[in-house]
């Protein structure tokens, strides 16, 4: 269900099941967070999330789930939250490309990546109104933050879906590009981020999620990213960093401080 590839200072994590629109169950979560704590402790300097086939992931797969015994609690506080948190602390850079369906379980993960890439057409909502449940994974805090309270209460209640481009024209995710061009897209920027400085990354993503969860205003994330660059000065990166534009040419980053 779960492949992993590592190669390059790049982990590839790949929800392999497309005969059910990656769909997981509680199994799939927990191979899924195996996944990445290996490539943490590969210390991959980034990671790459996708679905295989034409949908990212339709949520949790509820095949083969009885209503009346269902732990749905277990599934997503005990096994979800934590595997969210997990991948939003990962540490280097994270990226995902999203084509397709990208509904409940499947929104969760793209809410715990760095950066999202959609293809135009995706599709982003909430389908649950005809499963008599809510929306989950998060999707509540994201939706009622970027698109407000009217808009995300509209697609609760008609669970109409937005399309990739409109989903990012909202500010719900990075960028939206043609389906046939995402992959090699979203390579690119790994690529590219995989070569970078990984710690001051890291220390950036940490300053973003401050100001997201802690709601850290304008002077105290400032007075933050002071002695977060002060830190930095002892890097081996930082130093390469400077040597590179006084040197005039391209800098070459280790990632490792």
């Amino acid at each position: 269900m779960i492949d992993l590839t590592i190669e390059d200072d790049i982990a590839r994590v790949v929800l392999n099941a497309p005969e059910k629109r990656n769909s997981l169950d509680l199994s799939a979560l927990q191979e899924l967070a195996a996944a990445y704590t290996e490539a943490e402790n590969a210390g991959v300097r980034a990671l790459l999330l996708t679905g295989a086939g034409r949908v990212f992931c339709a949520g949790r797969d509820i095949s083969g789930v009885d209503p009346a015994t269902d732990d749905a609690e277990g599934y997503l506080s005990g096994t979800l939250e934590p595997l969210m948190r997990q991948m939003s602390g990962f540490p280097a850079p994270t990226f995902a490309a999203v084509q397709g369906a990208c509904l409940g379980v499947g929104l969760g993960l793209a809410i715990a990546t760095d950066v999202v890439y959609v293809a135009q057409d995706a599709k982003f909502g909430s389908p649950f109104a005809n499963l008599g449940a809510i929306l989950d994974s998060g999707g509540h805090a994201l939706f009622t933050e970027r698109l407000g309270a009217h808009r995300t209460l509209d697609l609760i209640y008609t669970a109409e879906m937005m399309s990739g481009a409109e989903a990012v024209a909202a500010g719900l995710f990075s960028r939206a590009v043609p389906a046939e061009e995402l992959v090699e897209f979203t390579e690119q920027r790994v690529v590219r981020a995989s070569r970078g400085a990984t710690q001051a990354f890291v220390a950036s993503k940490k300053l973003v999620a401050q100001v997201r969860d802690e709601r850290a205003g304008l002077w105290e994330s400032m007075s933050r990213e002071s002695g977060v660059q002060a830190a930095l000065c002892a890097t081996d990166d930082y130093r390469e960093g400077f040597a590179a534009f006084q040197q005039k040419r391209t800098p070459e980053f280790t990632g490792k401080g």
